[in-house]
């Protein structure tokens, strides 16, 4: 099973960023996504931004995570 986790863009370094999720800060690469900016949301997997979310998107999807259910 692939997991892909929510995380929020806190820094832009070319085609790298820093995101970062309940404390959690990783360097990522973000050459897949066009226009990313400071502030959004980003479904990163495998240390790559693959999606952006909406804030709503992301948070529905942590609170899943935080609750375990996303096993079934």
């Amino acid at each position: 099973m692939c997991l892909a986790v929510p995380m929020q863009v806190r820094e832009i370094k070319g085609d790298m960023a820093v995101v970062e999720s309940s404390g959690l800060k990783r360097e990522v690469g973000i050459m897949l996504l066009d226009k990313v900016k400071m502030g959004d949301w980003v479904l990163i997997h495998a240390g790559f931004a693959i999606s952006k979310l909406t804030k709503k998107q992301a948070r529905q999807t942590l609170a899943i995570f935080a609750e375990g259910q996303f096993f079934g």
